[in-house]
């Protein structure tokens, strides 16, 4: 009986980290690394000795036998992907796919004389916390953590669906390092606001900003600030409880709303907004949000997508997942033949396989959602040219091969994308919306570094922040051994004093708790 990774795989590597047999592929050393959806471990060459899902972060892994209805599908994903590349396996040869290994690479050396760094790190999602991870099992570093909100994760506490219980597991790992000996950690801090980061810079050897993308893409097109045209961030701060987006900031009395954009966080927003909510008790949801929903008239979702379904945004684990819940019926919309094509037509490899037994049907959009179980459709080869409206929203003119229609809806939600928004005090690349940088080295500042999606833009899950921490961690470690890191002008301690004593001013000057 082998092992298989399913939907929640975070490609985090530290499954990898620990087989002994080297059967879990794209290893962090080979090209896939990175551009896979998942992570797949080999049924040939498994021994179920369940290392991997022992150090799992997000309970991604189970064996075959044992897998539930939903996840059964992942013992052929996993045996699939080594069928399609391994030679022996297609030449019929039944012989396990035994795995070599590579010669062991050291790429990190540190003096033993180094003196302790003092870090300080801005922000407390995964990239924030792969970095802290990585200072304090791997260096002697003392750690100062810093968070403009009051309560720590960041994208994980805030960014992932409250029914991705498992995923957001990954926080308590993260959460472990909080009481760590050599970490402060002060929450409620805004850096460019609160303190300066000249400030931050003078107390700390090197400082390590991980701010995240916390803003939106926007469309660019007339009536994109109508009242009822909110972002998908909006949404997904809102049913996490974020405390920036109010409790009501998204409008339920509508029986259709429309979702620009086919991504993960466009497929969540679909799938909160139309799943039973007596469901969510129980998981993360903010009880606001829960309110709302249970009132809620919303009877249909429209994701609206300008490419086909061959080359949809979303993942193949989302899409697998949407079409094994039961409570929510799927549609792709047939008024283009070339979306029928492209479904039909998809290979064993391809997304749009996953689409072949959803209904089809040719939407009247002039029509109100029927009754029935709450409905996705899916709108491929479609494009927004308008949101209607006059002060608020009341459909979209969308336009694609399938030609311009009008669909009528009380809600658009934009999810096309996250950007990262600028840090007084450091460059920014308005175009790229990251800050500059070089290896992870910030451009201009001498002790300030960058990770996460600040750094390389809104791309990768969770786990493509280990190896994106990892380089900058080691950039800095590298300007420590040379010595370019100057000296701090104070200590760490009296940071913490003095970021304390400014945010109680800021909580006092408005109108907060002090």
């Amino acid at each position: 009986m082998a092992f298989a990774i399913t939907q929640t795989c975070c490609t985090d590597a530290t499954c990898i980290s620990v087989c002994p047999v080297n059967c879990i592929h794209p290893t962090p050393d080979e090209p896939d690394f990175g551009l896979t959806e998942m992570l797949y471990i080999d049924p040939e060459a498994c021994i179920d000795c369940g290392a991997c899902a022992d150090a799992c972060p997000v309970d991604a892994i189970f064996p075959v036998e044992g897998l539930t209805e939903s996840l059964k599908p992942y013992a052929g994903i996993n045996a699939d992907y080594y069928a399609n590349r391994d030679p022996i396996a297609e030449a019929g040869d039944p012989s396990p796919n035994f795995h070599s290994w590579d010669q062991p690479v050291f790429d990190r050396v540190i003096p033993a004389d180094l003196q302790p760094l003092d870090v300080a790190v801005v922000g407390t999602g995964p990239a924030g916390m792969y970095a802290v991870e990585d200072l304090l099992l791997h260096t002697n570093a003392r750690v100062t953590l810093i968070d403009r909100l009051p309560h720590a994760g960041g994208l994980i506490r805030y960014g992932v669906a409250p029914d991705h219980q498992s995923t957001k597991k990954i926080g308590e790992n993260f959460a472990r390092f909080h009481n760590h000996p050599r970490l402060r950690m002060r929450l409620g801090v805004e850096i460019g606001k609160d303190v300066t980061v000249d400030e931050v810079a003078a107390h700390h050897d090197a400082v390590i900003y991980a701010v995240g993308a916390s803003s939106a893409r926007e469309l660019g097109i007339p009536g994109e600030d109508l009242t009822g045209s909110v972002a998908a961030t909006t949404v997904v701060a809102w049913y996490n409880g974020h405390p920036d987006v109010p409790g009501d900031a998204v409008d339920l009395s509508s029986e259709r709303v429309v979702i620009v954009g086919n991504g993960n966080v466009a497929l969540d927003a679909a799938r909160i907004l139309t799943t039973d909510p007596s469901t969510l008790e129980g998981t993360t949801i903010s009880q606001a949000a829960l309110a709302q929903l249970k009132s809620s008239k919303v009877r249909e979702v429209v994701l609206l997508g300008r490419r086909g379904p061959e080359a949809a945004a979303y993942t193949t684990p989302e899409l697998l997942a949407l079409t094994e819940h039961d409570g929510i019926e799927l549609t792709v919309d047939a008024q283009d033949p070339a979306v029928a094509q492209a479904i039909d037509g998809a290979g064993a490899d391809d997304k749009a396989r996953l689409l072949q037994g959803v209904t089809r049907e040719a939407v009247d959009w002039s029509a109100p959602p029927r009754h029935g179980k709450p409905r996705i459709v899916f709108r491929f080869n479609s494009a927004p040219a308008e949101i209607l409206g006059d002060t608020q929203v009341r459909g979209v003119r969308a336009t694609g091969s399938a030609g311009e229609v009008e669909i009528a809806a009380g809600q658009v939600i934009r999810a096309i994308g996250y950007r990262g928004a600028p840090v007084a005090g450091l460059p920014f690349d308005e175009q790229a919306g990251t800050i500059p940088h070089s290896g992870g080295r910030v451009q201009g500042r001498q002790n300030s570094y960058v990770v996460g999606w600040i750094k390389r833009g809104p791309s990768g899950g969770i786990g493509a922040n280990r190896a994106c921490a990892k380089e900058t961690v080691g950039t800095l470690l590298d300007d420590a051994i040379a010595g370019n890191l100057p000296e701090p002008r104070r200590k760490p301690k009296n940071f913490v004093k003095l970021a304390s004593r400014r945010a109680r001013r800021a909580a006092r000057a408005a109108g907060g708790p002090s």
